[in-house]
């Protein structure tokens, strides 16, 4: 078996995707209806938690087009790059974040993978106990955007670095 050298910035060791329809305009309705929901969501949610969600659900999903965006968004709003790093294991490197943005980004990880196990009650108490009732929905509602934006991206293979809001 042969095996192929990736070097950095080698674009040619992988093929370009197949183009892909642009979903933004071939189906207009849907997208601005993601779009409501996905600012419905984030209304009365700290912005360093919805990213920290966000960034979380696109690892678990490896949506690297929603992964650029969102870390660059964080980056933007004064985010460290130190807990940027942590955000992927942030199971194994507690201490980089507070105990409700724990409870949150446990929330995400059994939200997004939810076929796996289906949401845990210790989780959803966990979550329960850092937010209050109408939080907690909004931060459901958050991370059930970021899986549907997740979709749309890997779907229509948006490539990372191609953000153009």
């Amino acid at each position: 078996m042969t095996t192929t050298e990736i070097k950095p910035n080698d674009r040619t060791a992988t093929p370009a995707p197949t183009a892909r329809l642009n979903f933004e305009k071939a189906a207009p309705k849907v997208f601005r209806a993601v779009i409501g929901l996905d600012a419905a969501a984030r209304e009365g949610l700290d912005p360093t938690l919805v990213e920290l969600v966000q960034i979380r659900s696109s690892h678990l999903n490896h949506c690297a087009y929603c992964l650029h965006m969102h870390t660059t968004d964080a980056r933007k709003a004064g985010e460290s790059e130190g807990r940027l790093h942590m955000v992927a294991v942030w199971r194994e490197a507690p201490h980089f974040f507070t105990e409700r943005e724990q409870a949150a980004l446990a929330l995400t990880h059994a939200v997004t993978r939810v076929a796996d196990a289906g949401v845990p009650d210790a989780v959803y108490a966990r979550a329960a106990a850092h937010f209050a009732e109408e939080e907690l929905a909004q931060l459901l509602a958050l991370i059930l955007t970021i899986n549907t934006w997740n979709r749309i991206a890997l779907a229509t293979a948006k490539r990372a670095g191609t953000d153009e809001r």
